[in-house]
């Protein structure tokens, strides 16, 4: 059952449904987007920028229709916390959607929900049935005349790439998934090439959180520049996988201390796209000021074999790429070429920098955020495991 995967007590237990949009809609909109921006929150999917910013681009922009997206695509291998998050508390996410809407104008809002999570649409349509009937969605919702905010929600078709908020927006026009050209960003040109405000999940869950437990509430978490909470999808090596909540900037040894999982070798941090942190820097802080993640953990045991992670990290990546950009397209194949020949022994030292050089070009000329990340791990493990993929017997053909 997901339950017995929910390692602690997470906070949006605490928070009654409507709770929180009840609490916003007492304020004004600029009133609550300087609530968010109080909170110093940042995007909880991974990217983390400032969300009290982004609402207030949104907000600022003049148009006769605006649209709020839950990015519900939670394609990042090791990641699954927004779906515990829908299986558990989805009236926090509709009710920060709400929020959402209030504080930039937008009557519409649309969940892109991954194609994997299928099994969740009856549950989350229900929520959204029982809230019409309490009128905490539709016309005049909560009592308050002209704010006629509601949702729907559009599955996705399985594409890791839209992820990435253009290419989801893309898709929800009936296009084909791929990353735009920015600018013009979202907040301006966005679904229909109105003004769309994208945040996922988790994000919105704070939000409403943040407006019944106050924004000095959750700035008093965390650190300075990486305030509040977050939940972690924990996976591999370790005695209590799960999903738990810590507060931003515990370090990679505090949260194997909790999680059971001491002793390992390294840690992805951030999923496939994200960073591998060796032992001997288990005191770096999970933070946007030092390494930073959208939510996923993965532990390596002793007895895992690096080159097989970064292999198939990799396979995932030339799988997943659309194909648009040239350097994500042939970067990621290469790098799998690269990874297969170390395997065999049959990759050179001279080779190896090669290969370094054309991952460092890909995370500075791909077009999104796939190609720009997808050499992370096999970085990473290069720069601190060299000597063990050297050092290593071939494998037989």
């Amino acid at each position: 059952m997901i339950q017995e995967s929910i390692r602690n007590q997470i906070t949006f237990s605490q928070i009654a449904a409507a709770e929180g949009l009840k609490a916003g809609l007492q304020i004004t909109p600029e009133a609550l987007i300087d609530q968010v921006r109080e909170s110093g929150i940042r995007g909880r999917g991974g990217a983390g920028f400032p969300t009290g910013l982004k609402w207030a681009f949104t907000a600022a922009e003049k148009s006769d229709k605006k649209y709020v997206i839950c990015n519900a695509d939670e394609g990042e291998p090791g990641t699954f916390k927004d779906r515990v998050i829908f299986e558990n508390w989805a009236d926090l996410v509709f009710d920060g959607m709400a929020l959402a809407g209030y504080a930039i104008g937008a009557d519409e809002g649309i969940v892109y929900l991954r194609a994997e999570y299928t099994f969740l649409r009856e549950k989350l349509e229900k929520c959204l049935a029982e809230r019409r009937k309490k009128v905490l969605l539709g016309e005049n919702c909560l009592g308050m005349k002209g704010f006629n905010f509601d949702i729907h929600i559009h599955m996705g078709s399985g594409a890791y790439v839209c992820g990435e908020e253009t290419a989801l927006i893309e898709a929800l026009e009936g296009k084909r998934g791929e990353a735009r050209n920015r600018p013009p960003f979202p907040a301006a040109s966005g679904y229909l090439g109105k003004p769309t405000l994208v945040n996922n999940v988790e994000t919105f869950a704070w939000i409403a959180t943040i407006m019944v437990k106050g924004s000095d509430w959750f700035r008093g978490l965390g650190t300075e520049k990486s305030s509040g909470l977050k939940l972690f999808s924990i996976s591999g090596d370790v005695e209590s996988p799960g999903v738990y909540e810590f507060p931003m900037g515990i370090s990679v040894n505090q949260l194997l201390t909790e999680v059971g999982g001491r002793g390992a070798k390294a840690v992805q941090i951030g999923g496939a796209s994200g960073t591998c942190v060796p032992s001997a820097e288990f005191d770096r802080a999970i933070a946007y000021e030092d390494v930073a993640t959208g939510g996923s953990i993965i532990v390596f045991g002793q007895q895992r074999d690096l080159l097989d992670v970064a292999e198939n990290f990799l396979e995932f990546f030339e799988d997943e790429s659309c194909g648009q950009c040239t350097p994500c397209r042939i970067g990621n194949s290469k790098l799998l070429e690269g990874v297969r020949l170390l395997k065999k022994g049959e990759c050179s030292a001279k080779y190896l920098n090669e290969l370094c050089k054309l991952a460092e070009t890909m995370q500075i000329a791909s077009k999104c955020g796939l190609g720009q990340s997808s050499p992370n791990a096999f970085l990473s493990i290069v720069k601190h495991f060299r000597k063990e993929i050297f050092n290593r017997e071939p494998v037989a053909v």
